[in-house]
């Protein structure tokens, strides 16, 4: 039977070929080539973990209109488009994320960080990152309560989904509301745990998550007995974890 007569396919493939023609034009544009020659029947998948980082494909597909699409593949497609979709969009999240945001992005990426699979845990993690970066990510964010499945995401055995989840709750904990959810979550031992990390990325990430924690009064009186963990990573490998450290010091012991 025809692939384009199943209504479900010619949709997922209508949403691909959109892509396809997207990248290759600013593929095209981007290294000054002509456009028949970049057509690849496979060029929809592949760049959108390798171009992606160009800030004009990301462009392109916000402008385009294929964020709500993208966000609603998430719930039909299999697991490896999936992860290729997760990485389109963090790329677009970084350019702009209402359209995500009103695509219902939010409870849609909590729902696969609960997925069997380690690679889509983590690149929703990732993605939630992204989507709260906007005041109202960080709102929809609480108000989803995403902050406790992050929370649980911290416990991970992979070191990339410790890392994307602790980001995520860094940027959810800049609220008022975010910070008491977190708090509420039991965050801090868990995150405490992690500034001793053997990947930088977790380390920085969680060193920042418990400075957002900090700014609040009941979190701070807490870290306050653990100040001395955070002086330690003062002296990190790492210049940005090292960096992290001396701002949440700062901060833990700040006196009004």
């Amino acid at each position: 039977m025809p692939i384009c007569q199943n209504t479900k396919c010619t949709y997922r493939l209508v949403i691909f070929i959109q892509l396809q023609v997207i990248s290759t034009q600013l593929h095209a544009e981007y290294y000054c080539c002509n456009p028949l020659k970049t057509v690849d029947p496979f060029f929809a998948l592949r760049p959108l973990p390798t171009h992606i980082h160009h800030f004009e494909s990301a462009v392109g597909i916000v402008e385009s209109s294929l964020v709500p699409s993208l966000v609603l593949k998430l719930k039909t497609e299999l697991d490896d488009i999936q992860e290729l979709i997760l990485d389109t969009l963090s790329g677009c999240l970084r350019v702009e994320a209402f359209e995500a945001l009103a695509s219902g992005g939010v409870h849609i990426l909590k729902e696969k960080l609960i997925h069997e699979s380690v690679a889509i845990r983590s690149k929703a993690a990732r993605a939630l990152l992204g989507i709260s970066v906007p005041l109202e990510g960080k709102n929809i964010v609480w108000e989803e309560e995403v902050i406790p499945e992050l929370f649980n995401l911290l416990e991970d055995a992979d070191d990339q989904v410790r890392a994307n989840a602790a980001g995520a709750l860094m940027n959810a904990a800049i609220t008022t509301q975010g910070k008491y959810a977190a708090l509420g979550a039991n965050a801090i031992p868990c995150l405490l745990n992690l500034i001793n990390d053997e990947t930088s990325k977790v380390r920085l990430n969680s060193v920042k998550a418990l400075t957002m924690l900090a700014e609040a009064p009941e979190g701070r009186k807490t870290l306050l007995s653990h100040v001395d963990q955070f002086k330690e990573r003062m002296n990190d490998s790492s210049e940005a974890v090292s960096r992290a450290a001396s701002i949440a010091v700062r901060v833990i012991e700040w006196k009004p």
